[in-house]
């Protein structure tokens, strides 16, 4: 509100956004307040107040449906951004959460301006305590209300602005103020040093390797930032560090991605889980194709094969653990297959598998087909993608 009333003093064209929750009491006496002060001074109001359900962390959950909402209402209507109200005293509660938890942020404290889904997000009152705040509403009128939740130390920031931020005096402010723009100075001239190690979103293993414990935190923080807007703890980063820097092909789950290596490098790989494609005739299966595979006309070769008519439907699907191929000298595991060519694990996930009617594997394309189906005038070739 203190935000607001300032934008009006100062003759900045704002429109207002509010979130209601329905988890307090007070709730809809808010809203209520909100559009009160937005008609009184000939605002527009945008309100979100469907039902909010979540999994998970509450404050989490609320700060993605909030900004959703404001991302939202800044897309559909034209304007310049969001303006927010945080002040110094959340700057110096979220700067010692993450020092509590061990977090290793993109920014110490709270950033001036943040992009959130391409929008501009802006804190033009950091450098205001919530003391200066209350007392400027009080002088200018201005209504506004106490979340009553923040009596509670339930939650971890309750406890410290409670126990540790309200206590300050103004020289021990300044210190930590001191401190977290040192610790961005220093965290900033590390991004930009590590950041050339990434080339087209992937980073040589051997290059990370050379790194210094805090070099590799800082790259491998940037690296995962692609897919995460979320701070990553420095346990979690730690644990994927200790695989990268003792395995040379592994598959390392992170968010609904996976860490993969390839060729001297690893990068995010996305896993699309789809059933397989079945075909019930030749000419289908010759006009078919699937997400990670082709089929063409055939020609003698690893990725060729004939079939029957007593083999129809086929189904092309991705690999199986304890799937087993009969070739002339036996049957012979496809895992093995992938060991001695050195297939890379995320692959093996992926490679595609033909199998007929009754089960029977005939074809692992570019590695092997069956005794039974070889031929050297195949009716078919089902090639896989390149990554």
């Amino acid at each position: 509100m203190a935000l607001a009333g300032m934008c009006l003093e100062k003759g900045i064209d704002i429109a207002l956004a509010h979130v209601n929750y329905h988890h307090r009491d007070q709730a809809d006496e808010e809203e209520a307040y909100v559009r009160f002060f937005a008609e009184a001074h000939g605002l527009m109001v945008y309100v979100r107040n469907e039902p909010f359900v979540f999994q998970g962390n509450f404050e989490a959950a609320a700060r993605a449906w909030r900004y959703d909402f404001f991302a939202e209402v800044v897309k559909s209507n034209g304007f310049a951004g969001v303006l927010v109200a945080h002040q110094e005293d959340d700057l110096i509660e979220t700067f010692l959460m993450q020092e509590e938890k061990g977090l290793i942020p993109e920014y110490y404290g709270l950033a001036a301006e943040i992009m959130y889904h391409g929008v501009l997000i802006r804190r033009p009152l950091l450098d205001q305590t919530a003391a200066q705040l209350k007392e400027y509403c009080h002088s200018h009128q201005i209504r506004y209300y106490t979340d009553v939740t923040n009596a509670s130390e339930e939650y971890t920031r309750n406890r410290i602005r409670h126990q540790q931020v309200e206590p300050l005096s103004r020289s021990e402010r300044d210190m930590i103020l001191r401190e977290i723009r040192m610790k961005n100075a220093v965290l900033q001239e590390r991004r930009c040093r590590v950041k050339t190690l990434i080339c087209q979103e992937r980073i040589r293993l051997d290059e990370y390797r050379k790194q210094k414990q805090e070099e590799r935190d800082t790259l491998l923080r940037i690296f995962l930032e692609q897919v995460s807007d979320k701070a990553i703890s420095l346990t979690h980063l730690r644990e994927i560090d200790s695989v990268l820097m003792k395995k040379d092909d592994f598959m390392i789950p992170f968010r609904q991605h996976w860490i993969v290596q390839k060729d001297s490098c690893f990068f995010l790989y996305q896993e699309q889980a789809e059933d397989g494609d079945v075909y019930s005739s030749l000419s289908e299966l010759r006009n078919g194709a699937g997400r990670y595979y082709r089929i063409a006309p055939g020609q003698p070769g690893v990725n060729a094969v004939s079939v029957t008519a007593s083999d129809f439907p086929l189904k092309i699907r991705s690999f199986r653990e304890g799937d087993a191929i009969q070739m002339r000298f036996g049957t012979k595991a496809v895992h093995r297959f992938f060991i001695d060519r050195h297939i890379p694990l995320y692959e093996r996930r992926r490679w595609p598998i033909v199998e007929n009617a009754r089960g029977e594997i005939i074809l692992v394309p570019g590695l092997g087909c069956d005794a039974s189906h070889y031929s050297t005038k195949p009716d078919f070739n089902v090639l896989q993608y390149s990554s």
